[in-house]
């Protein structure tokens, strides 16, 4: 069986789609102006900013030891005597108060007022102004509700009705009517003709007043200040503010980046010469010290120990030990005469009497042939 495909039945294989190449900025072009500003603003700028950038470094690493080893542990140590007084001023005598004198005062009290004031007020609530209540509001409903429900239902209502409707009759003939016939037969004529008199008398010569005088004359004094005041501003922006704004802007731009330039420059000059500092202070100070350490100190600490200080701890502990076991006889002898003179004085202690066991004494195996109760033994 041919296990091969030809090139016509091979199966596509999907292609992944290309990324997106990154778009690189174009390199701004730079003037003659820049170019020739760039050199000697960043020589006399690195000059400048060397020494304030060692300064610096300087001051950064001073900084940071007196931080870690002085200022940190005593602030933490003055936070702790502080939260402590704090604690000890403010917090444990109101707590204590609180709890020990506060509310089992409280407690107390609380129960003091149930028993005086809430059991009695309760009893009196349950027992005697409820069945008083029920009484009271039975007889109002009879004596008062049910006569003023059947007269409301029965006798004002029906007047109501008619009083309301012969009301709004006469309200309507009085005050609605005059005044409809009023805005209908005189105010909408005589307001009809004020509009078309105000109309013809005002606005037609108004509009003919601003479109055949005011707006040549507005846009005749409109083209007069333009030529007057906006074309030199204009012209001034453009061809003498805009290029000095340039200029200035390019000098500022030369001016921050050789600042940049510099202090990256002064902190690479910072690091090698602290570095070398460090280094010179190692070996005068740090390898002549580990140097002692090792090759003299390490030395005559190992005879120390070796000759002096193990013999004496040897011979310490073995006197530790002696003085133990004194200590332990004379505890044994004691306590042995304080018994022969308590048995001297109130006799020997009472012997104990054995009990007699329900179990039997012997560890035997139960079965099912054996009893071990006193109900089932033979």
């Amino acid at each position: 069986m041919d296990l091969e495909k030809r090139p016509d039945q091979q199966v596509a294989q999907p292609v992944a789609p290309a990324r997106p190449a990154t778009p690189v900025a174009a390199a701004k072009p730079e003037g003659c102006l820049a170019v020739a500003i760039r050199i000697p603003v960043r020589i006399v700028v690195l000059v400048l900013v060397v020494p304030v950038r060692l300064l610096w470094d300087a001051l950064a690493v001073c900084g940071t030891f007196l931080y870690r080893n002085a200022l940190r542990p005593v602030g933490r140590a003055i936070g702790a005597v502080l939260t402590f007084l704090c604690k000890a001023v403010f917090v444990w005598p109101w707590v204590g108060l609180w709890r020990y004198v506060i509310v089992p005062v409280g407690k107390g009290l609380a129960w003091l007022g149930r028993g005086l004031l809430v059991v009695p007020v309760m009893w009196l609530y349950a027992r005697v102004l409820t069945p008083i209540g029920h009484g009271i509001a039975w007889l109002g409903r009879v004596l008062l509700v049910i006569p003023a429900s059947w007269l409301y239902a029965r006798v004002l209502t029906p007047l109501g009705r008619a009083l309301w409707v012969g009301i709004g009759w006469l309200g309507k003939a009085v005050f609605v009517w005059p005044w409809v016939g009023l805005w209908r037969y005189v105010v909408v004529p005589v307001g009809v003709a004020i509009a078309w008199l105000v109309r013809t008398l005002i606005v037609v010569p108004a509009v003919w007043l601003y479109t055949a005088v005011l707006t040549p004359v507005g846009r005749g004094i409109t083209t007069l200040l333009r030529w007057i005041l906006v074309v030199p501003l204009v012209a001034l922006w453009r061809w003498v503010l805009a290029p000095v704004g340039r200029a200035i802007a390019v000098v500022a731009r030369e001016i921050a980046d050789a600042f940049g330039h510099a202090w990256r420059i002064a902190g690479h000059i910072s690091l090698v010469v602290g570095r070398f500092l460090g280094t010179l202070l190692r070996w005068i100070f740090v390898e002549p010290v580990r140097w002692a350490y090792r090759t003299v100190l390490t030395p005559v600490g190992h005879v120390i120990r070796d000759v002096l200080w193990n013999p004496v701890a040897a011979a310490a502990r073995s006197v530790g030990r002696t003085t133990r076991r004194a200590l332990a006889s004379a505890r044994d002898t004691v306590r042995q005469a304080r018994a022969d003179v308590r048995r001297m004085l109130f006799g020997a202690p009472r012997e104990a009497i054995p009990v007699a066991r329900r179990e039997p004494d012997t560890p035997e195996t139960r079965t099912l042939g054996s009893s071990t109760t006193a109900l089932m033994k033979d």
